[in-house]
């Protein structure tokens, strides 16, 4: 009796990359890693966009890793994966926006107003 397979003779090994791909993604990691730290060490980006360019870089850096680390992709046998990793993200990102709504707003409404020690002081 033999055993059937879910996927057809090769399709497993598909969703692992190459010793070329791997290589390929840790040198894309590398460069961005100090593209990153070049544009705040060395004052290559103006100021006022040193903020922006790092998150640019950030997100591109995370693409990388997950395209060539975590073979997620639009691929027949991924795509499962790449639907799954998105709604994590996306729960992950409301639980993240939501309790900083909440911190916000319990800052905001609990804490007194502005004052001094000083001012504190002398309406006790």
């Amino acid at each position: 009796m033999k055993t059937k397979h879910l996927h057809p003779a090769g399709a497993a090994d598909a969703a692992h990359g190459s010793f070329k791909g791997y290589v390929a993604g840790f040198v894309l990691s590398v460069l961005l890693t100090f593209a990153s730290f070049g544009a705040v060490m060395l004052d290559v980006v103006p100021r006022h966009l040193g903020l922006a360019a790092i998150v640019a870089l950030c997100v591109v850096q995370l693409l990388v890793q997950l395209v060539f680390f975590l073979h997620m992709g639009a691929a027949r046998d991924q795509r499962q994966n790449t639907a799954i990793f998105i709604c994590s993200a996306l729960l992950i990102a409301i639980i993240v926006a939501g309790s900083l709504w909440v911190m916000h707003n319990a800052n905001v409404n609990m804490m007194p107003t502005q004052m001094s020690m000083e001012r504190a002081k002398m309406r006790d």
